[in-house]
């Protein structure tokens, strides 16, 4: 293939979907501030600082805090993007088009485990993206983000390829300092900003393949993205159920690997060690749900599930996902130095 054939391919996949690429704006009601005068256009960015005007708490204006991607997967007005975008129960979110309609968007349902979620708009007849296959993703693979960069610059493309795959990256999600953990992203040497979250990387058959979610500060050429395999559910419940619906244990762990087995002493070098985080008031067996109604205790180290060995690239959480809401399971826990096999069923995750 020349040159020309190759860039003809990407220009190709960029107009096939591109109308289907929306730009998120993310507005909030904030105390509105007095004595600002000459420099009306500034006062978003001034908000609260002391000696620039007055703040009147009992008047609010509407003020715009951020801004993300999506892109249109079904033609009723089903957006796809990041949890993290929409991740403020406070907000209000603009959905403006590649034609430039504004629409009020509604949060669907965010996915409680994956950066995913839907947004509705009262829109018909919208242009969608076709659906790729991220499980036949390879390194080396040329994608393409596009999205709205910086929150600016509406249908940025970027081109690069995918440096790796099935990384795990643990982000901060909104502005509270929660900490997300994400196992399996792709992650690709394209250029992505903070307005791309939420955007679609697509091959170069014009199919989004992933969701652009990530970046690391400091770091050039490194990037994340959501497989778009992991989102193919979530619509799928949407569509038939109106929500997202995700299987429930009710545990937080850490996996073990040979260095962590030398580092606290521990009988194994694999399995989930059950084990609270470091966020206060956290516990590590959530009350009344699966995994205590089966008896699991914090500092058990739980082996396999369904006989399947638990280790750091077969994740606890990551086999839970392949089973469904009212499924039972069996536990291999060992606990000092007894084993056990533990049953319970799964329920659906609030």
């Amino acid at each position: 293939m020349n040159s020309q054939d190759y860039d003809k391919l990407t220009i190709d996949s960029v107009k096939k979907v591109g109308p289907s690429v929306v730009s998120i704006v993310i507005s909030k009601h904030m105390p509105k501030v007095k004595g600002l005068y000459g420099v009306p256009f500034m006062a978003p960015f001034v908000y609260g600082l002391p000696g620039q005007g007055d703040v009147d708490p009992s008047q609010t204006e509407k003020v715009k805090v951020g801004g993300g991607s999506g892109f249109i997967v079904h033609p009723d007005g089903l957006v796809l993007t990041n949890k993290h975008v929409v991740f403020d129960p406070d907000a209000e979110y603009t959905i403006i088009t590649t034609d430039l309609k504004e629409y009020s968007g509604k949060v669907v349902s965010r996915d409680p485990i994956n950066d995913i979620a839907v947004v509705k708009i009262q829109a018909k007849g919208l242009p969608v993206v076709q659906l790729g296959n991220s499980n036949k993703l390879e390194p080396g693979q040329t994608v393409i983000a596009i999205g709205n960069a910086l929150g600016m610059f509406s249908n940025t493309v970027s081109k690069g390829i995918i440096s790796g795959l099935s990384r795990k990256i643990s982000a901060s999600l909104g502005q509270g300092g929660e900490m997300e953990h994400l196992r399996g992203v792709l992650q690709t040497d394209v250029a992505i900003n903070q307005g791309n979250s939420g955007g679609p990387l697509i091959d170069l058959n014009g199919e989004v393949v992933g969701i652009n979610t990530a970046i690391i500060y400091g770091a050039q050429n490194i990037g994340f993205s959501i497989p778009i395999n992991w989102a193919k559910q979530d619509l799928e419940d949407i569509i038939k159920h109106g929500r997202i619906i995700k299987p429930f244990i009710g545990l937080q762990y850490v996996m073990l690997n040979n260095e962590l087995k030398s580092k606290y002493s521990l009988p194994v070098d694999y399995g989930a060690l059950v084990v609270r985080d470091h966020v206060p008031g956290s516990v590590a067996v959530v009350p009344d749900s699966p995994a205590h109604k089966a008896g699991v205790r914090e500092n058990d180290i739980i082996t396999a599930l369904n006989g399947d060995k638990l280790t750091e690239t077969k994740d606890l959480q990551d086999i839970i996902q392949q089973c469904t809401v009212g499924d039972e399971i069996e536990l291999t826990v060992l606990r000092k130095n007894e084993t056990l096999n533990l049953k319970t069923k799964l329920v659906e995750r609030k």
